[in-house]
């Protein structure tokens, strides 16, 4: 064998082993590091607006009857815990005429009952805590004094905060 030939067959078998040993230094797995993060989540949603409400009767010696809608619901998902759910009209409601709201909790949150709104927020349902579930009813009532007088008709909005309870 000459020199040329030897030079050749030794760059060869470099290649050869260098090709080799890269091969089993990249080995059979491969890691990857992933980041991630749950945020808070403090959603709520209405199913629609509730029927017109409207005084039109009484029993003779007593105030006017109330009515009420009870056909609505809310939706809630919350991951957080302690939470509450105020709501407020946006304006007051005229003197001696009163809406009110019942709100059914979602399972683990406390009702407040039938609440009187107004313009400031009011608590309607508390204690909720991690939950995701929709339906939940709502119940208006509208009741008035002969004191009220005949009052035109109008619309109020009701803004639901969700909310940490405190």
């Amino acid at each position: 064998m000459n020199i040329k030939q030897t030079r050749k067959i030794g760059v060869m078998t470099a290649a050869v082993a260098l090709a080799i040993s890269g091969a089993a230094l990249a080995g059979n797995e491969a890691t990857q590091t992933v980041g991630y993060e749950v945020t808070a989540i403090d959603e709520i949603a209405v199913s629609g607006n509730p029927g017109a409400l409207t005084i039109n009767s009484a029993t003779a010696g007593s105030q006017p009857d109330a009515v009420t809608d009870s056909g609505t619901t809310y939706a809630i998902t919350t991951n957080g815990t302690n939470k509450k759910i105020t709501a407020a009209l946006d304006t007051a409601m005229p003197e001696n005429v009163t809406l009110s709201l019942t709100a059914t909790a979602p399972s683990g949150g406390t009702s407040s009952g039938k609440v009187a709104l107004g313009a400031t927020a009011a608590d309607v349902v508390t204690g909720i805590t991690k939950v995701a579930t929709s339906g939940i009813g709502l119940s208006y009532e509208l009741a008035a004094t002969v004191s009220a007088g005949v009052v035109a008709s109008a619309n109020k909005t009701v803004t639901f905060t969700l909310t940490d309870g405190s």
